[in-house]
């Protein structure tokens, strides 16, 4: 029987899109990528949301040797499913034989998940414009609040990363918010530990591959040079 066989849809601009591409190479999990081009409605086609119901990026489908199909959304549960079933790759989550680094990393992540992302996505942008808002503006105080409880919350527990000195659920999670908060202005100098981690993450081979100027679907005009 044939390995499985990955198929990543993705945007390349997704800060979800890219945990889930940086966690697939570090676990050095081949993938096909498949473009999904949120700007221009792609996400709302009926033939993706029969795939993904909530319309959104990324899903994650595997195909088995046998010609089973699983697909996942959300990309903290596709991360974890991955850790699962390649538990013999690279982990993201401390080991079992420390608990309290587990809770930290999921905690962090969910900083980022929970409180950031998704009130700071391109669908409430565009609430936020249709009520009279400068959804910029929305985004750059949101993000500056959030990575504000993300560095208090991180103090104690960073090393070379976010939670000691290996790459965890937290940083995948972290890193893409980072990139998106320059994009919005966000001061981060404010932000001494962030920035240091981002650093240290942005040199990992695993994570120059993920980032959203070297995707295939990248414009040229915004391609890494």
């Amino acid at each position: 029987m044939s390995d499985p066989t990955y198929t990543l849809y993705s945007y390349f601009r997704s800060s979800c899109s890219a945990r889930l591409r940086i966690v697939l190479n570090l676990k050095g999990i081949d993938y096909e990528l498949q473009a999904v081009n949120l700007l221009k409605g792609d996400h709302l086609a009926s033939d993706y949301k029969a795939r993904n119901p909530t319309a959104t990026v990324p899903l994650l489908v595997r195909t088995s040797g046998n010609g089973n199909v699983f697909s996942v959304g959300q990309s903290v549960a596709a991360i974890e499913y991955l850790e699962e079933i390649y538990p013999d790759s690279y982990h993201v989550l401390p080991p079992t034989s420390n608990p309290e680094a587990r809770a930290v990393a999921r905690a962090l992540a969910a900083i980022i998940a929970c409180d950031l992302q998704p009130v700071t996505n391109m669908k409430v942008m565009k609430r936020v414009r249709a009520i009279g808002g400068n959804a910029e503006q929305w985004n750059k105080e949101i993000m500056t609040e959030v990575l504000e409880a993300y560095e208090a919350a991180v103090k104690g527990w960073a090393g070379e990363y976010s939670v000691g000195d290996a790459i965890t659920l937290a940083d995948v999670c972290l890193l893409p918010a980072v990139w998106n908060a320059r994009r919005y202005g966000v001061d981060l100098d404010a932000f001494p530990i962030i920035t240091r981690i981002s650093d240290n993450l942005g040199k990992h081979p695993a994570v120059i591959k993920a980032h959203w100027q070297n995707q295939p679907d990248t414009p040229e005009d915004l391609r890494g040079k």
